[in-house]
């Protein structure tokens, strides 16, 4: 997908709210100045960036990631299902130790878990710290997560379940990046 239209969809979205973009970066916690460049650039944000915007906004992340931003009303609105082949693929928003990942769920009314593809950089990324808990299970390869003040290595087929409260981070060990399968689990939608 190209990464220019999640930009254009965030400005788009943000002038169908009526909103200006003080009061975007107000809702999500970002600065203007930033929300500016992120609407003006050709490569999309880190995706805990895009899913403060997305629930800034009242939407969903696959929203932002929309070809399109024309709904789509589902025959059945309790199930979402995407094909393989529209998948929505990110690199690491242009940065060296950033991930590259592909969302695997669509929109669906009430969705509460965000899961996806990670493929691990090699260098240490950021540290990320946001409501929910989340699922990590390594696909392929092998991974260094930090988890708060310790560091655990996982390997194909280990997996992690935490509070992503606590701020963590992980990188690529060994050969190859880890291919990882990522789920994160919003409860801030239940009101805990």
């Amino acid at each position: 997908m190209d990464e220019k239209t999640i930009c254009q969809n965030i400005k788009t979205i943000r002038q169908r709210n009526g909103w200006t973009l003080a009061q975007l970066a107000a809702a999500c916690g970002l600065t203007k100045g930033y929300l500016s460049r992120v609407e003006r650039s050709e490569k999309a944000p880190p995706y805990t960036t895009l899913n403060k915007i997305a629930h800034a906004l009242g939407v969903e992340v696959t929203t932002l990631l929309a070809r399109d931003l024309v709904p789509r009303p589902a025959a059945d609105p309790r199930i979402s299902i995407q094909k393989s082949d529209r998948g929505t693929y990110i690199r690491g928003a242009g940065q060296p130790a950033c991930y590259d990942y592909q969302i695997l769920a669509g929109e669906k009314a009430g969705k509460n878990m965000e899961p996806f593809i990670i493929y691990a950089p090699h260098e240490l990324p950021k540290m990320f710290s946001h409501e929910g808990e989340e699922f990590i299970y390594v696909l392929e390869g092998a991974l260094e997560l930090i988890y708060g003040d310790e560091v655990y290595r996982l390997e194909a087929g280990d997996n992690a379940y935490f509070d992503s409260r606590v701020p963590h981070s992980g990188r690529s060990v060994g050969e190859g990046a880890a291919k990882l399968l990522v789920i994160i689990y919003l409860y801030k939608r239940h009101g805990r």
